[in-house]
């Protein structure tokens, strides 16, 4: 898959740009961030599902209910 056909790209000032990029590559070597890249690495993906983290484990849903917030939809998050 390579993604989606949708380019929605931030139209950011390059300053901006740089720092967003920043932001992102802090959050992302998080220790609890790792830690949850290393996992799904060692349980790999399956088609149709996603590893959805929750503080009482791992848990593999749809993607529907995964990205749709378990029909909470996304308008509050």
């Amino acid at each position: 898959m390579r993604g989606s056909p949708i380019k929605l790209k931030q139209k950011l000032s390059p300053k901006a740009a740089a720092a967003k990029k920043l932001r992102d590559k802090a959050a992302a070597m998080t220790p609890k961030r790792r830690a949850r890249k290393a996992e799904n690495q060692r349980i790999g993906q399956k088609p149709g599902s996603d590893l959805h983290h929750s503080p009482s484990g791992l848990k593999r849903v749809s993607i529907k209910n995964n990205r749709g917030n378990f029909g909470r939809g996304t308008k509050t998050e």
